[in-house]
């Protein structure tokens, strides 16, 4: 139980670090990338103020008088097309209609001309032979040549893309490494630290079940001395009726109390791991069949039938109902799965009530298993307490009992019980119920036969 918190408390404490360092690398990782973007993006507005004013464009007379502006390239520019340095910037002029007059790149990019001044990232392939399927990634900035609020032409300055992406690659290797080592020390931690937060409370929860030990075998005594002193003085003659009534009511409250003190004990020793019966092959038939004869008294001063139906027995096979098991839990299990039965399960007038109880082979995934089911017609249970049936001291309302008077009905340790014995031999443990209609208790074991 301890290792377990002890894990969901390292695993809180590692998911808590890895979301917040995952916020950060992402944050990190998208500040840094923009950061880069804005200053190729700055360096190439840069680069389009400094070429705009750089441009020579001159005025053109037509025959008939009006004027034109055009660009004079060979003005503007020197011819440095030979120059190709992977991180240089390019730049492209183009006339109004969008033909190329001077660019500082061996191959025209073939891509169209538009107004862009916020600078975007276009890729462009590759139309060499040799290199047809590569691309390159480019950021670019396309402003207008204007001259006397004329315009004349556009200027297309371009930047390689991998300024970008290789510090952003380098920048995400970084992160991954330095964000798995945290998290990786972060969960040793957390483990530590989760034992250290866990000791006081399990030198508590150990104390407490050694006190509960205590108390509950010490009281043994006691309460058999009292039971048996009651007994004798019921047996005595002649008592008045108020205090044989008297009598008997401490009877039954001393054998619900010595009961709830052997549960206490019970879970006591269970929680503590003193109990370490060794497990033996056990008969489920015949558990049952020696269950089932022991409480047939009890069910049958209530008017109930214990009904046993063994299905698809195979007579030639002496074990084919036998399980891994400690005999005295698995009777105390079905003892008490019995004993809420009858005990939630009102008479049905002339015709007795029946508690039908079924032994039968299941196999899943060529496993073989053995399941019990106890079927009763009592009063049946709430579905919003179905899922707290297990908890300890729990009880549904009493109002809903089949005999609210009684001083004597359980404790809430009942089912408890049940499933830490269930839990202990590695089965399964299930509960349907309808309120007024009944209950269904399914006990699944790993069958042991061939």
């Amino acid at each position: 139980m301890f290792q377990t918190t002890r894990r969901r408390l390292a695993i809180w404490y590692t998911s808590v670090t890895a979301i917040v360092l995952l916020v950060f690398a992402i944050g990190m990782y998208i500040y840094v990338r923009g950061t880069l973007i804005e200053r190729i993006d700055d360096t190439l507005n840069h680069v389009v103020e400094v070429v705009s004013r750089s441009i020579s464009i001159d005025r053109i007379y037509t025959d008939s008088g009006d004027s034109k502006f055009q660009i004079n390239v060979a003005a503007s520019f020197q011819d440095d097309s030979d120059r190709l340095d992977d991180d240089r910037i390019d730049l492209e002029l183009f006339d109004l209609s969008g033909k190329l007059l001077w660019s500082t790149l061996r191959e025209p990019l073939n891509l169209p001309v538009w107004l862009n001044l916020d600078g975007e990232t276009v890729r462009v392939r590759n139309d060499s032979p040799l290199e047809r399927q590569s691309q390159r990634i480019l950021r670019q900035i396309t402003a207008p040549v204007n001259r006397s609020g004329v315009l004349v032409g556009f200027l297309r300055v371009s930047h390689p893309w991998f300024e970008v992406t290789k510090p952003t690659e380098l920048l995400l290797v970084d992160l991954t490494i330095g964000t798995s080592l945290v998290i990786a020390s972060v969960a040793a931690i957390g483990w530590l630290l989760s034992g250290i937060a866990i000791e006081p409370v399990k030198a508590s929860y150990q104390q407490l079940k050694q006190f509960t030990a205590d108390a509950s075998h010490e009281l043994r005594n006691p309460i058999a001395t009292i039971q048996t002193n009651v007994q004798v003085a019921l047996s005595e003659e002649p008592l008045q009726p108020l205090q044989r009534q008297q009598l008997q009511t401490i009877e039954r409250l001393t054998r619900r109390l010595g009961r709830l003190v052997d549960d206490l004990l019970f879970l006591a020793r269970q929680d503590s791991s003193i109990v370490t019966a060794p497990l033996c092959i056990i008969p489920l038939d015949a558990l049952l069949m020696e269950t089932i004869e022991e409480q047939q008294l009890a069910a049958a001063a209530k008017g109930i039938k214990l009904k046993l139906e063994i299905l698809d027995p195979l007579p030639f096979e002496h074990d084919t109902f036998s399980i891994n098991g400690d005999w005295d839990r698995l009777v105390r299990l079905f003892t008490n799965l019995l004993t809420n039965a009858i005990q939630y399960t009102l008479p049905q007038g002339k015709h007795p009530s029946e508690i039908n109880i079924k032994l039968k082979h299941l196999t899943h995934q060529s496993i073989s298993y053995l399941q019990v089911q106890i079927k009763d017609t009592g009063i049946g249970i709430p579905t919003d307490a179905l899922p707290h049936l297990f908890d300890r001291f729990y009880r549904v309302d009493p109002a809903r009992t089949a005999n609210p008077s009684d001083v004597s009905s359980g404790s809430g340790l009942g089912l408890a019980i049940v499933k830490l014995i269930v839990d202990s031999h590695q089965g399964e443990l299930s509960i349907e119920s309808q309120v007024d209609v009944g209950t269904t208790v399914y006990v699944t074991f790993k069958s042991i036969s061939p």
